[in-house]
């Protein structure tokens, strides 16, 4: 049986306020639903998330800004940064762990700037709500093996889309420049490089 993660559930004490900041993130509003004084439920969505967050009045016994390492995947690290400074969510600059694995709590081993190779998964940055709600955003250009299912091929976003195909058309031609060849049956080579990069497997060369 498939289980998903569906919703996760933030804590903070001015739902309008956080509202507002969440949307001005570009995040989208799903709903905004008030059965009365004592109860709301305001959803949003980050851009090409299957997943949502919700916030608002008797909707958890957590205290506001609690919430903590929330992950949110990204393939380019750096123009997450400048979007998120663009929409006053005030990052911290982007780092990667002293120890090089996934990275420690708080702001322990941090080292200024993406990881120097910059491995899929080994950049991040951080940012949190006006509660103090913390969220960190993780470079993924490649998946690990096994991590998602080869049959299985998806894309969350037309921008997530367009990025597999620019890496697909990049490694195509230097497939081309290898073999000095005409690929008449470059699509179906490109299809194999993005389903094989998405699951982690090995690549076409």
């Amino acid at each position: 049986m498939d289980m998903k993660l569906e919703i996760v559930v933030v804590p903070v004490s001015d739902v309008d306020r956080a509202k507002d900041f969440y949307t001005g993130l570009g995040w989208r509003l799903d709903a905004d639903v008030a059965t009365d004084d004592s109860f709301r439920v305001v959803q949003v969505t980050p851009p090409g998330s299957p997943a949502s967050v919700i916030f608002g009045t008797s909707v958890t016994e957590q205290a506001p800004g609690t919430a903590r390492g929330l992950h949110l995947v990204v393939d380019d690290i750096e123009a997450a940064h400048s979007e998120l400074k663009r929409n006053s969510a005030d990052p911290s600059e982007v780092f990667h762990d002293a120890g090089g694995v996934f990275h420690h709590g708080g702001t322990d081993a941090r080292v200024p700037g993406p990881d120097p190779k910059r491995t899929s998964y080994g950049s991040f940055l951080s940012f949190s709500d006006p509660d103090g709600n913390g969220y960190v955003l993780q470079e993924i250009t490649t998946r690990l093996p096994g991590r998602l299912d080869p049959a299985t091929t998806t894309y969350s976003s037309a921008g997530d889309l367009a990025s597999a195909l620019r890496r697909a058309a990049a490694a195509h031609g230097e497939h081309k420049a290898r073999t000095g060849a005409e690929d008449p049956d470059w699509p179906d080579w490109c299809a194999r490089y993005m389903v094989a990069e998405q699951a982690g497997t090995e690549l076409p060369e």
